[in-house]
């Protein structure tokens, strides 16, 4: 590739919401912007994650200097475990990011057996790293997650800013502002091309902060009469924060639920970001022995996912946690778009269990966004002053009222471009074009619900039927949550060692599984997830095969 341009190729993240990551090259130059994964709709069945597809990279690892990471999200860092062995790097490779992102991305890594595939660098808002032309720059943003930042990518052809997630905050409850000086330095010495979060440009005015769920939360805590369970993302550090000032405040206890938010308060805690009293912050186990009153639970589960602590509580099949009348839940999130049913459904399952439950749909306070609102977005415009900009992190509606907004600003229609996924934009210094497509798309990891064994499969489209599938049909009574029918198992391009009467056994044991679930609502999601986890594990150990698992839960 000539000196004269820079090529940006959005691999994830345009067009939707999750699996961000951005190539730029510059010469014989390539950095990737973040490693994020994206969660499965509900049509998505027997898959957990999905990747962007990183072919192009490794097939130019010997330009490959490293990847770049704005914040610890999962949809920014969440592809790491898989995308890592993918590349096949000879060396290390260098991921740079501040402290708390690199402390998530070490656990993940560790957990994965790839910490040695990897050489993770700190960096904090304000430094720069060199990579071979390309110069990088960390800019302070605010977010939901602490040391969140904003990149900029220095070329001789000239200057990318991608913003990530972000905010003008003037008040963020942990970390500093938005560092508009920085912004405004960058702007001054010129832009190229601006990419930019645009998930609320739909929002008119600017977003609150968050010592607005600061405030909403101390006055539930401060109300409640029995237990709290707060339900967040599992890397919202600030709201596990904010529960243990209102614990001390109170005088109540704290403690996490749920294996990602153990893991990730373990890591705020060993880097400083979490610094509770003694003896507020402590194991679930003995916080349950306190009084219903002295409890705070922070829990995950925030989207309903099948797995997660709080759809498990809202189910009574929490293998620790009871709820019941008298107690409270405050959901500190909002729905991801695609997750709106199965957050409505455990919503559904606590009132059935007598609690009073707080959420974004009845009650503002519980949750504010980590990003920008329309003015916000201006703001971020004016400040750098671009040539050229694109719409990232959002969906085709929010790119389209991204390009409108940039033409309120000032800038010419045709300089606001719109990226797609695999789409090659090259820059000159004075021009901006977009020059056919590289392969991209999704790759689908599947982990057969059996993560002790450590078995993932990541399928593409062209690899999906190889190891054949099996529609697991399952009815259920609505109401009971009682078996009527079925499991039955129909598979198709299946291995010879699944015979018809591995098959048969396999659902027997799922039948045995289903019955000793406790009576009440069925939890679509939590039904789903162990039919995935018991067959997966049923057909693995008789034949080592790898099926696609495809449950099918009609309730009557």
């Amino acid at each position: 590739m000539g000196t004269d341009r820079v090529r940006v190729i959005p691999l994830g993240g345009v067009g939707e919401i999750g699996k961000n990551m951005t190539v730029v090259e510059y010469g014989q130059d390539l950095v990737l912007l973040d490693c994020g994964g994206k969660f499965p709709e509900d049509n998505q069945r027997g898959i957990d994650l999905i990747i962007p597809d990183v072919t192009y990279v490794a097939e130019r690892m010997r330009n490959f200097r490293g990847i770049l990471i704005t914040h610890g999200h999962e949809d920014h860092i969440g592809g790491l475990p898989y995308i890592i062995p993918q590349l096949k790097s000879k060396t290390p490779i260098p991921i740079y990011g501040t402290p708390l992102a690199l402390g998530f991305i070490e656990r993940k890594l560790l957990e994965a057996r790839l910490e040695d595939q990897v050489d993770l660098r700190i960096v904090n808002g304000g430094d720069t790293v060199k990579l071979g032309e390309i110069t990088a720059e960390f800019i302070r943003v605010t977010h939901t997650i602490p040391d969140a930042c904003a990149i900029a990518i220095h070329t001789p052809v000239g200057t990318i800013v991608d913003t990530g997630d972000f905010k003008f905050d003037p008040t963020p409850v942990m970390g500093k502002p938005t560092d508009e000086a920085q912004l405004k330095r960058i702007g001054n010495d010129g832009v190229l091309a601006l990419f930019s979060d645009t998930t609320r440009v739909e929002t008119e005015g600017s977003t609150p902060s968050e010592v607005v769920v600061q405030k909403r939360m101390d006055e539930v805590i401060g109300a409640a009469k029995g237990q709290v369970v707060i339900a967040t993302f599992a890397s919202n550090v600030s709201r596990i924060h904010m529960a243990i000032s209102a614990a001390v405040k109170y005088g109540r206890k704290v403690a996490v639920a749920g294996r990602s938010m153990e893991q990730n308060s373990r890591v705020a805690l060993d880097l400083g970001y979490l610094d509770p009293p003694d003896g507020v912050l402590i194991p679930l186990d003995e916080l349950l022995r306190q009084p219903k009153e002295k409890r705070i639970i922070v829990s995950t589960g925030s989207q309903g996912e099948a797995a997660a602590a709080l759809a498990r509580i809202a189910a009574g099949e929490h293998p620790k946690i009871r709820v019941s009348k008298g107690d409270v839940i405050f959901v500190s999130a909002s729905p991801i778009p695609g997750n709106e049913d199965t957050v409505s459904h455990t919503i559904d399952n606590l009132f059935r269990q007598g609690c009073d439950v707080i959420y974004s749909a009845i009650d503002r306070g519980v949750h504010v966004s980590g990003h920008a609102g329309r003015d916000e977005l201006l703001k971020m415009i004016r400040l750098l002053r671009p040539k050229f900009a694109a719409p990232i992190h959002g969906e085709y509606r929010h790119m389209m009222l991204y390009r409108d907004l940039c033409e309120t600003s000032g800038m010419k229609r045709e300089n606001v471009l719109m990226p797609e996924i695999g789409g090659v934009i090259e820059f000159t210094k004075d021009s901006a074009n977009q020059k056919g497509r590289i392969k991209a798309g999704n790759v689908l990891v599947d982990r057969l619900g059996d993560r002790e064994e450590g078995q993932v499969v990541l399928r593409t489209r062209e690899n999906l039927t190889r190891d054949g599938f099996v529609v697991v049909t399952i009815v259920l009574d609505r109401a009971s949550g009682e078996l009527i029918a079925g499991p039955e198992l129909v598979g198709k391009g299946l291995p010879a060692e699944l015979s018809a009467n591995v098959l048969r056994e396999a659902e027997g044991e799922l039948r045995r599984t289903l019955e000793r679930k406790k009576k009440g609502a069925p939890q679509y999601g939590y039904i789903v997830q162990r039919t995935k986890e018991t067959i997966g594990r049923a057909l693995y150990r008789r034949s080592r095969a790898r099926p696609l698992i495809l449950p099918v839960v009609t309730e009557l």
